[in-house]
């Protein structure tokens, strides 16, 4: 697979590949994402229809409602002790958080107890945070490890499926790494590098595979996931992990770009197509819960909204409004939960200090 399409960005990473050999896939992706100068972080507005692709909390207010009344909930149920750090960690344009802190609003005493911060480090989608949130007194951060001491709600949605990944293929020789480097025109392509996994890591996940299948790991995510877990039990607290992905360890290259709401080349647009791959529930739930936090879940988006009160929620939003205006909510409701949309490839895992199940983790 060779890249014919030429950014400013591409013809970096070649030069560096040039200088310095292949490159594994995690720095790869690393630079297309988070690269100061060019990395498509860094300096686009990738939400909604005029940019790459559509989160939940750009499809419709419901979504951040609910998210709020969650937190909400388990604020008071916690009994947490102020101050209590309201944290969101990959907050996009701020749709979320805003939405999240109209619920919160409803109860001022909670909301004079919390400090919000938001994890971001892009600047251009900082400067759009700002704007959004004008009204809220704000704290931002590059990393969650800087968000003081203290009890936390913390909420990331569609995060960890854009932290760095490294893949592993199963050869003859045991699993040996992928990489990126040149083909023989200069041009960008996959390979297979001297890195290699060692059997006892594989035997942790307890994987069944073949030759040719294909390992993904995220020591990025399972970082952010034992600081979380850290977080909860020295100070209490609770954390609702969204995106899309799996909830058990598996084989399989979920590795994809997406440009203007179209699947692309991963290898073509650097810094112009967001990069991403589906995440590993059990791999977080791990981490946290290693760190001595409890995981509940993960359970489908549409479970999770719909036990939240979704359609109740839904038609007190629509009652009084206009036919089109009730349609478009009927169509993000499904959207947002049915099982051939959003509602069983988007999961949620809940992150708490306790072993009691939160709602609506029951089951």
């Amino acid at each position: 697979m060779t890249s014919s399409a030429s950014t400013p960005l591409q013809e970096k990473i070649k030069k560096h590949i040039a200088n310095h050999g292949p490159i594994a896939l995690a720095e790869y992706m690393s630079m297309c994402l988070s690269d100061p100068e060019h990395g498509y972080y860094m300096h686009h507005q990738p939400f909604g229809t005029k940019g790459d692709f559509t989160t939940a909390p750009e499809i419709s207010q419901l979504f951040g409602e609910l998210v709020g009344a969650w937190l909400i909930h388990q604020g008071l149920s916690q009994d947490l002790k102020g101050p209590v750090h309201l944290v969101e960690m990959g907050p996009g344009r701020g749709t979320l958080m805003k939405d999240i802190l109209r619920v919160v609003s409803l109860r001022p005493q909670l909301l004079a107890n919390l400090q919000i911060h938001l994890v971001e480090t892009s600047p251009s989608l900082r400067k759009v945070q700002r704007k959004l949130l004008k009204a809220y007194t704000i704290k931002w951060h590059d990393t969650l490890e800087t968000v003081p001491d203290g009890p936390t709600l913390l909420v990331a949605n569609e995060l960890f499926d854009a932290l760095p990944i490294s893949q592993y293929q199963l050869t003859e020789h045991g699993w040996r790494e992928r990489c990126v480097g040149l083909d023989n025109d200069g041009n960008l392509t996959f390979g297979i590098g001297p890195g290699t996994l060692s059997p006892a890591d594989v035997a942790k996940v307890g994987l069944q595979a073949q030759v040719g299948d294909t390992l993904e790991l995220s020591p990025a995510s399972t970082a952010v996931a034992s600081q979380i877990g850290q977080r909860f039990k020295a100070n209490g607290g609770a954390a609702l992990l969204i995106d899309y992905g799996y909830a058990r360890t598996a084989t399989g290259n979920t590795f994809q770009a997406l440009r203007k709401h179209e699947y692309v080349s991963t290898l073509e647009h650097c810094g112009e197509a967001d990069l991403t791959a589906h995440v590993n529930f059990q791999a977080l739930a791990i981490a946290a819960t290693t760190e001595g936090a409890h995981a509940h879940g993960p359970i489908g988006q549409g479970e999770f909204l719909l036990g939240l009160g979704l359609l109740e929620r839904a038609g007190q939003l629509g009652r009084g409004k206009s036919t089109p205006d009730q349609d478009q909510i009927r169509k993000d409701v499904e959207r947002l939960a049915a099982d051939d949309q959003m509602g069983m490839l988007f999961k949620v895992l809940c992150i708490t200090n306790s072993s009691e199940k939160p709602i609506p983790f029951q089951d």
